[in-house]
């Protein structure tokens, strides 16, 4: 497991600042260190505040730092949330006496774990809350730290709509509120993050989940009408089939390494197989382990990976720019930050529909572009 510092994926402190981040009528403070706060503000499009603690405050205490810091939050802000870092968490400052009484006190110290960790001990602080009279479906799986969010948000949005049903919360990025009265049913744009709340009708990576899903809407919720779901994705799927077939006949299948967390990577795998027939050498998870059928293991080291790419010479690299720089004669597509080198500016989806057509669209342009270079 990574430690706080590692680059290859967010440990535990910075996976809770970026899932309470989300919501806008609250203050996240980080009680911590400089270098704690750039990293995660680095990462995060909102604005965080931070204590910026020293070796001063670490032997002498903290409150009148903390005192101040709350003195400068703009009052917009409903409630304040705290995560504390490393070193507070060790020498266990009691601080709750200078804090609102609304506060929420997160221990999320970097050691505790890795991103998902954070998010879910900060999930579980927000408790979101049901409300049997709310008729909107829940949003979750949505993190600041994902390049695929608001793409993922706005497709997640427009098949509800499609279907006929109302898009309910969206866990964790509407305001405390509207937390605090979910629906009782809710999708998942990547269930790697679990709601905490409701029953999940499924996840929408990949046409097949996506049937399934709205299937399952249709049987729970009056009015929905799934069949134009269901006509959208046999049209997506027959558009990706023509495609694939177009390129299979020049080409032969990829032969591909996938790298990111765990339900990203595995529905990446899964489509270039379905589609491409892809040779699925690894799927490197960076953040455990479920049963796949695919080799997998957890990789999060810079030096097992290249040393692995480096061995296996794959055709096509799906992953960080980690794996591009470490094997930069492979196909690329990003899937996983950091993405450097690149500007992202539109709403990129990978959950939906929408978001399978993206992915494959981008992994047969990036194979096709390959293959011209080396004629070239």
């Amino acid at each position: 497991m990574p430690d706080c510092t590692a680059p290859l994926w967010p440990c535990g402190m910075t996976g809770a600042v970026a899932c309470l981040a989300g919501i806008p009528d609250l203050a996240v403070v980080i009680h911590g260190s400089s270098g704690c706060f750039f990293y995660p503000q680095s990462l995060l499009p909102v604005p965080l505040f931070s204590t910026f603690i020293h070796e001063r405050e670490v032997i002498f205490g903290s409150l009148d730092r903390f005192a101040e810091v709350l003195g400068s939050i703009p009052p917009s802000y409903r409630r304040v949330a705290v995560v504390t870092t490393c070193v507070p968490a060790i020498v266990g400052e009691e601080i709750r006496e200078v804090l609102p009484e609304s506060a929420i006190l997160l221990d999320s110290p970097g050691f505790a774990g890795q991103m998902e960790v954070g998010y879910g001990r900060a999930l579980a602080a927000l408790d979101p809350g049901i409300d049997h009279e709310e008729k909107g479906v829940n949003i979750a799986g949505l993190n600041l730290l994902d390049p695929f969010t608001s793409g993922n948000l706005l497709e997640a949005g427009r098949l509800l709509s499609l279907a006929g049903a109302t898009a309910g919360t969206r866990i964790p990025q509407d305001p405390l509120d509207r937390i605090s009265r979910c629906g009782t049913m809710t999708v998942s744009v990547n269930p790697d993050l679990p709601p905490g709340t409701g029953e999940v009708a499924g996840s929408l990576l990949g046409l097949i989940d996506i049937e399934e899903t709205f299937s399952l809407l249709g049987d729970r919720i009056p009015g929905v009408d799934i069949s134009p779901v269901l006509a959208e994705t046999s049209r997506a799927e027959e558009r990706i089939q023509r495609a694939a077939d177009k390129y299979l006949k020049r080409f032969d299948p990829p032969r591909a390494v996938v790298f990111g967390g765990f339900a990203y990577a595995t529905f990446a795998a899964d489509t270039l197989k379905r589609y491409l027939d892809a040779d699925i050498l690894m799927v490197g998870s960076r953040n455990g382990l479920r049963a796949s059928p695919f080799p997998a293991r957890e990789m999060v080291q810079i030096g097992e990976i290249s040393g692995f790419l480096s061995g296996e010479k794959p055709d096509l690299v799906i992953g960080s720019s980690f794996e591009r720089s470490a094997w930069p004669g492979a196909a690329f597509v990003g899937l996983t930050p950091p993405l450097r080198g690149r500007v992202l500016l539109r709403s990129r989806s990978l959950a939906g529909i929408e978001g399978t057509l993206s992915f494959m669209e981008e992994a047969l342009n990036a194979c096709m572009d390959r293959r011209r270079k080396i004629r070239g």
